[in-house]
This record gives structure tokens, C-alpha cells and sequence, in this order.
């Protein structure tokens, strides 16, 4: 009797092994693949600046004011991105339509100076590091802008010129899918300092902006 107890439990052993096997093989988890930055990309952005606009006159009665500047803007970008193990290099290109202003007193109560960014962009080599779908980058580059100077006394002036400089920034993109990116970034720009001629009762004067921005965006992988 106890022989054949044994004997049928070494069966039951025996037989219930393939199935635990192939029980085991079905629960093993399977490891996603990861996100690949390589690729183009195009979207829109949208933010807030803020910064300050010095002015100072070069001829005539000497003024100098330095408008402080806020306001928002919107625009588009493209760009292009390889990612090498966890590397991701690329470049990229944006241009924003803007309601950054500001406006000051210079010389006196009723003679206003003021200082509005109509527009600004800029081309920028872009590098960071991606772990799956974060995206962590640093960004530069050269930027340009169209800086409208004008003045309100008895009369009113305004002139716009394009002004070049740089910029410098950070961000952090996230892929929601294969195909669309979210992320936020912070830029700082130096618009560098450009004259402007007068007119009539106003005086030639030279000004220069800085801007900082923080910004939401938006893209679509190709």
C-alpha cells in the first residue's frame, strides 16, 4: 500500500510538470522598446517674456531711460534631432510674434520712451540627454528680433530695425507617443544694441534688449 501511494504521487509529480511550465512561460513580462529621438520634427510654442530695453540719445539733448519689458508670445519651430545611445544632438529653428513692451520716462514728466518687440527668432544647435521618452537639452544660438524704439512728447516718433544677437536656454521635452512631444523651456536672449536715426524734434539714439522667456511647446515627429 505504501508502494503505490508513492508510485501515484511521483505520477502526479510527473504529469503536472509541463503545465506549471507553460504557465510560467505565459506570465514572463515583456519589455517595451524605447522611445528613439531620431527624427524631424515641426509645432508651435507659446510663453511669457520679460526683460529691459536701455536707451540713450548720441546727439542733441542727452537722455538715457531703461524700459522695463513684459508680454506674451506665440509662434512655430522645427527642428532636427539623432539620438546616439542616450546622446541626442540636432538643431533647430523658431520665430514668435510678440506683445513684449515697455515704456519709461526720459528727461522729464511728459516725454515717453518706449520699446516694443514685435517679433523675435532665432537658429540654435540643441544636445541633450534622453532616458526613453525625457528628453533633458540644452540649447544656443543666434537670434534676431524686430525692435521697434519710439518716443511721445509734443509729438510722437517711432522707427523699427532688425536687431541680431544671441541666445542661450534649457529645457525638457516628454513623448506622449511615437509622434507628438510636450515640453517647457527657459531662453535668455541678448538682442545686442542698434541706432536708430531721429526725426524732426527727436534725437538719434542707440538701444539694446534683453529678454528672458519661459515658454510651453508643442511638436510633431515626421
Amino acid at each position: 500500500m505504501y508502494r503505490l501511494v508513492v508510485a501515484s504521487a511521483g505520477l502526479l509529480a510527473a504529469l503536472s510538470l509541463p503545465a506549471f511550465a507553460a504557465d510560467a512561460t505565459v506570465d514572463v513580462p515583456m519589455t517595451a522598446p524605447g522611445i528613439d529621438w531620431t527624427g524631424y520634427y515641426a509645432g508651435l510654442q507659446a510663453g511669457y517674456g520679460w526683460g529691459r530695453s536701455d536707451i540713450s540719445a548720441t546727439d542733441g539733448g542727452p537722455f538715457s531711460a531703461s524700459p522695463d519689458l513684459a508680454g506674451g508670445f506665440v509662434g512655430g519651430h522645427v527642428a532636427g534631432l539623432w539620438q546616439f545611445d542616450q546622446a541626442v544632438i540636432g538643431a533647430e529653428a523658431d520665430l514668435s510674434y510678440s506683445s513684449i513692451d515697455g515704456k519709461a520716462e526720459a528727461g522729464g514728466p511728459g516725454n515717453v520712451v518706449g520699446t516694443d518687440i514685435r517679433w523675435f527668432g532665432s537658429v540654435n544647435a540643441k544636445a541633450g540627454y534622453a532616458r526613453d521618452r525625457l528628453l533633458v537639452y540644452g540649447v544656443g544660438g543666434i537670434a534676431f528680433a524686430g525692435v521697434e524704439s519710439s518716443q511721445n512728447a509734443a509729438t510722437a516718433f517711432s522707427d523699427t530695425r532688425t536687431n541680431v544677437g544671441w541666445t542661450l536656454g534649457a529645457g525638457v521635452d516628454y513623448a506622449l507617443t511615437d509622434k507628438f512631444v510636450v515640453g517647457a523651456q527657459y531662453r535668455y536672449y541678448d538682442f545686442g544694441t542698434e541706432h536708430y536715426d531721429g526725426s524732426g524734434d527727436f534725437v538719434d539714439r542707440d538701444q539694446g534688449v534683453k529678454l528672458n522667456t519661459v515658454g510651453i511647446n508643442l511638436s510633431y515627429k515626421f
